[in-house]
């Protein structure tokens, strides 16, 4: 597994507290916000930001008409962090 991507799986875990769940159990490609993924909320969302932002000094915009592809999945988050640094 992309030492990235792990590193994303554990922010989450830690940062949404999903106690119940491993880096294995979360899907590079698995939509986050879908109840067919792991099925977070707009909650999570900001979450998962302020997470992003302070950990990898990213620079997210609210208005951005890519920031909700941006926050579809790890895989995505990671070519998010990859594009800024």
């Amino acid at each position: 597994m992309d030492s990235l991507k792990l590193e994303i799986k554990q922010l989450l875990i830690e940062a949404l507290d999903l106690e119940d769940m491993t880096p294995a159990d979360i899907d590079d490609d698995a939509p986050l916000f879908d109840t067919n993924g792991i099925g977070l909320d707009s909650i999570d969302a900001l979450e998962i930001g302020i997470v992003l932002r302070k950990r990898y000094q990213l620079t997210i915009a609210a208005n951005d008409e890519h920031t909700r592809e941006h926050f579809r999945s790890v895989n995505t988050l990671a070519a998010l962090v990859k594009s800024q640094q």
